[in-house]
């Protein structure tokens, strides 16, 4: 799975900007995709030149002209032997994670300070999944309930973790 990818499986659901499609990069996408306008500018004029999607210029009063892409059936058929590819094994990148591994050259009050920061950075996470929940109506479809449902339990799962790693840590240290 690539930029490319997640770009033509938006582009199936409906024509966007490149602005929209970052919109969708950063939510709902955000908990299991990401990318830049650095990423999906060069992206878009890569599907482009393959022929696998399309640009309309639309012209906006008073506001620049927007470029609104579009699959083409070539667009159709990349995405669809996407879908049907083998699912690759997640991978998953975190510098907190990747500092609290090395956090043994630093002092404890340091490592419950990123802690807590980090509690606080789910936790945020977390009321937003939630209220996406809430928001979940009879038209979304069963896979991308499961998505968010996910999304839910992990957040919830690190958030009980950092707790518990911060008590374990606090105690040691008083």
């Amino acid at each position: 799975m690539n930029s490319q990818d997640v770009i033509l499986g938006l582009l199936a659901r409906q024509p966007l900007s490149g602005y929209e499609i970052k919109q969708k990069f950063e939510m709902p996408l955000s908990f299991f995709f990401d990318a830049s306008f650095g990423t999906i500018y060069p992206t878009l004029a890569k599907l482009e030149a393959q022929g696998h999607i399309m640009k309309e210029s639309v012209i906006q009063e008073g506001r620049p002209n927007k470029n609104v892409y579009s699959l083409t059936d070539s667009g159709r058929a990349q995405f669809q032997s996407f879908l049907e590819s083998p699912i690759e094994r997640d991978v998953f990148r975190s510098d907190f994670l990747v500092r609290m591994f090395f956090s043994e050259f630093l002092d404890t009050d340091t490592q419950a300070d990123w802690i807590r920061d980090e509690i606080r950075k789910t936790e945020e996470g977390g009321s937003h999944l939630q209220q996406m929940r809430q928001l979940v109506t009879e038209d979304m479809s069963p896979a991308r309930t499961i998505c968010l449902d996910i999304g839910y339990e992990l957040n919830a799962a690190k958030t009980r973790t950092l707790k518990d790693a911060l008590r374990r840590i606090t105690d040691t240290t008083e």
